[in-house]
């Protein structure tokens, strides 16, 4: 009995089958991983809130890379389904982060995350 690599085990019986060339998923996840560890630093560090949404806009870039990169390595295209759905999730929280910094910059409210504790209206 032969054994079969993961991607062979995924490929569709009736087409032909044909491997991916390119970096190997090794090269996603580690660029991923920087994504990821940048965005978290962003966030960990920086008390401005739009540098702060920015950083979890790159975190979740990262996640949605590493998604890829599996999707790809197994040949499955649940991965980027998902991805895609994690990006319009994602835009629709910029939306709304986007929305408050504008408000409390309109009512002339310091732009400092530490310092924000409270949401009033």
């Amino acid at each position: 009995m032969l054994v079969r690599s993961v991607s062979e085990r995924h490929a569709p019986a009736n087409e032909s089958w044909k491997p991916m060339l390119g970096p190997s998923v090794a090269w996603y996840l580690c660029v991923a991983a920087f994504l990821f560890a940048t965005g978290a630093l962003g966030v960990l560090l920086r008390r401005n809130p739009l540098i702060v949404l920015l950083s979890l806009e790159i975190m979740l870039n990262g996640g949605n890379l590493a998604l890829i990169g599996y999707a790809r390595h197994l040949g499955d295209g649940a991965g980027q389904i998902f991805a895609i759905a994690v990006m319009a999730i994602a835009a629709s929280e910029v939306v709304v982060g986007l929305g408050l910094v504008v408000a409390m910059n309109r009512k002339h409210l310091t732009l400092d995350v530490d310092r924000l504790n409270t949401l009033r209206g």
